[in-house]
């Protein structure tokens, strides 16, 4: 038995771990793909779903903590210092974002960042950082995320194109050397 994420699982090499990083809230909707994965996971026991994140709303952690112990090949860890996560982030297949509403997650910049392909729920907020089938894919179901995470598995040169890609979008569009710059200019007009 190796430990993935806190996660006990056999050791398997072909396993793919989907990792989706949330804060533990409502508006993240960590469970809207809990069914789907867990009947995928079923007929495919390599794919597991990992949600990871911190409690940001107890109550609803507590419903996450039960939703996930009734179901199968998908786990909830602990929350991870960002070091620990980008190490996660890294030995998993891909990065998925569920949430019901979003600003500009810096999960899906640093999956992209760090070459990890990304799956996200097409929201306005996802759909301004996420192109389709060029930086990664939006789904609007869980239905077309078992679908589309099937194809990405199967599609080698798909995976390659879209870690590809979102590394030139950050590199071109959130290069951090560049941000830093902007954003001690805009404290310094502020003084």
């Amino acid at each position: 038995m190796s430990c993935v994420l806190g996660v006990l699982t056999k050791q398997v090499e072909n396993l793919h771990v989907f990792l989706l990083v949330c804060g533990l809230r409502r508006v993240k909707d960590p469970l809207y793909l809990l069914e789907a994965f867990a009947e995928w996971h079923s007929q495919n026991p390599l794919v597991v779903l990992i949600i990871i994140g911190p409690v940001i709303d107890p109550v609803f952690t507590a419903e996450v903590e039960e939703s996930v112990k009734r179901s199968v090949g998908v786990f909830l860890a602990a929350d991870l210092s960002q070091e620990e996560l980008h190490s996660a982030m890294q030995k998993s297949f891909a990065l998925v974002n569920s949430s019901l509403s979003e600003g500009m997650s810096a999960a899906i910049l640093e999956a992209m960042d760090l070459g990890l392909p990304v799956l996200a729920r097409d929201v306005p907020g996802n759909a301004a950082i996420v192109e389709h089938k060029v930086t990664g894919l939006l789904y609007s179901s869980p239905q077309e995320f078992v679908s589309m995470s099937r194809k990405l598995l199967d599609d080698r040169e798909l995976q390659e194109r879209l870690v590809r890609n979102g590394k030139n979008y950050i590199t071109t569009c959130h290069n951090p050397v560049k941000e830093r710059i902007t954003y001690q200019k805009l404290v310094e007009t502020l003084h």
